[in-house]
């Protein structure tokens, strides 16, 4: 398989009992998670595609939506709060969709009134983010889809979000150029509005220990924030190039941006540089 931009054609798809499981070709990729040796990924049809990396071949490959301009606009990869991998998939047909990731059967689904761009789990797996046509962002409980809290503040469409690991803050990405941090335990209004410089906030991301948050425009610009410093300190990346996306290593060493162009298509590592007096470091 080729992800990124480029088609790609499934040669192997192993079936699992009760799943819907079918042979796709010629996937164009929309999205894409990996946790725990498992990578899923979404296509612009409508696809999802589930691989785990120690196994040969894909796992499963589906149709999730018919509809037109179905894409899949993202999946994120949780776990219930009974300890079982599940695959979450947002789509342009306003619907959230829930898989196990073992039978990939679908367990549940939600519908929204605007297509879904994006979902994240908080940490402690109990609290769904879903975003997407709408400036509101919503707060669901994960295991039953029913809407907590609405979060009001941006002025567009929004497309990314994340949370910090200790499960207070959500950060929200928006066409209107802004992420706005959230303390769930008082969503009457944002605690902080971080702007980029040209486009929409297209992907979010912390790293495992909480310490940096970095944002991603469309285009040309990475931002990349100390919470320590209450988000006041930012460093920015000023590349050439569409971005694809972006994702911390597991020890936050290092932060890789993906350039999504034909000519000049790359993966950028950038390592965290050191000062150890007085143990302060920056990326």
């Amino acid at each position: 398989m080729t992800f990124g931009n480029q088609e790609s054609t499934l040669w192997f798809v192993q079936k699992y009992p009760g799943s819907a499981s079918q042979t796709l070709s010629r996937v164009q990729i929309s999205t894409m998670a990996v946790r725990d040796g498992l990578m899923a990924a979404g296509g612009f049809q409508g696809e999802l595609i589930c691989k785990y990396l120690n196994q040969p071949g894909v796992a499963f490959a589906t149709k999730i939506s018919n509809g037109e301009n179905a894409i899949t606009n993202a999946v994120d990869i949780s776990y219930s709060p009974t300890g079982s991998m599940r695959i979450i998939t947002a789509n342009n047909d306003q619907q959230v969709r829930i898989f196990d990731a073992k039978s990939f059967v679908c367990t549940n689904h939600y519908a929204f009134p605007w297509s879904v761009n994006n979902t994240s789990v908080s940490p402690d797996d109990k609290l769904l983010a879903v975003l997407g046509d709408s400036p509101e962002c919503l707060l669901a409980d994960a295991q039953s889809g029913k809407v907590v809290s609405n979060l009001k503040g941006h002025l567009d469409y929004s497309f990314s979000s994340a949370w910090h690991p200790d499960g207070r803050i959500l950060a929200t990405g928006n066409q209107d150029t802004t992420c706005r941090l959230w303390d769930i335990r008082n969503t009457s209004q944002s605690i902080a509005v971080l702007k980029g410089r040209m486009g929409a906030i297209r992907a979010i991301k912390f790293t495992s220990d909480g310490r940096f948050m970095a944002m991603a425009e469309p285009a040309d610009f990475v931002h990349i924030f100390d919470t320590q410093s209450d988000y006041g300190t930012c460093q920015e990346i000023d590349l050439f190039g569409e971005i694809a996306g972006i994702s911390f290593s597991p020890d936050t060493e290092a932060l890789f941006i993906g350039v999504a162009d034909r000519t000049y298509g790359s993966l950028l590592e950038f390592n965290r540089k050191h000062y150890h007096h007085y143990l302060d470091y920056v990326l």
